[in-house]
């Protein structure tokens, strides 16, 4: 598959908001991807189902949402209503994952598993067949900005081999950290989708970084 670059709003500009989506629209980005926080799995707060539907008012494109949040399963059909088109839980949140991932396909939008840095991927072999997407965590979840963690390149090779070797269409995911410094050896690992938040909106020229940034993870 192509390589996909997934601007994180959590870094955006929430004075101006549809400015940066509008940014985003007009980029070479493929999805949005947005990082939903309870306060409780992880210590900060992000925003909920009204901000949600506010960008998919705007987007043009599909939006990733990733939920770090407990108790996931109480939200899921609510989350499908205000325009999720993939939906990605956490392994660590989940009691019952197979169950949550079976909820979230029949409601029509892509299922994620998601891993936090000590968790190692060998959890996910009984369900890899089953899920859309793996998201691996590269910072601890909770805040942007933080230092990519340099184990998660070996973790993205066992993943890859898992995937392999049991078939699965599950595509690779990677969030925390990202940028020109790593995308290419991350991108060579075998992630499929890089998500990037503070590198793309804090940057002077958004539109030339989410572009580099394209261009850089395209193996050749």
């Amino acid at each position: 598959m192509n390589k996909i670059i997934a601007p994180s709003l959590l870094s955006a500009d929430f004075g101006n908001l549809k400015k940066d989506i509008e940014m985003v629209n007009k980029s070479e980005a493929h999805w949005f991807h947005l990082d939903i926080m309870d306060g409780v799995f992880v210590p900060n707060i992000s925003f909920g189902f009204p901000i949600i539907s506010y960008i998919k008012k705007y987007t043009k494109k599909p939006l990733d949402v990733h939920l770090m949040i407990v108790k996931p399963d109480r939200y899921l059909e609510e989350f499908k209503n205000v325009g999720a088109d993939i939906l990605t839980v956490h392994y660590e949140a989940c009691n019952h994952l197979h169950r949550t991932i079976q909820k979230i396909k029949s409601l029509g939008m892509k299922a994620g598993v998601s891993l936090n840095p000590h968790t190692s991927v060998h959890v996910l072999e009984d369900i890899i067949t089953e899920v859309d997407l793996v998201l691996l965590m590269s910072v601890n979840p909770g805040f942007g900005g933080q230092k990519f963690i340099e184990n998660t390149y070996s973790k993205v090779t066992a993943l890859k081999q898992i995937i392999t070797t049991r078939k699965s269409k599950a595509v690779i995911e990677v969030d925390g950290g990202v940028d020109n410094t790593n995308a290419l050896k991350l991108s060579k690992a075998g992630v499929d989708v890089f998500v990037a938040g503070n590198y793309i909106f804090k940057s002077k020229d958004p539109l030339k970084t989410i572009r580099e940034l394209g261009k850089q993870v395209q193996i050749k």
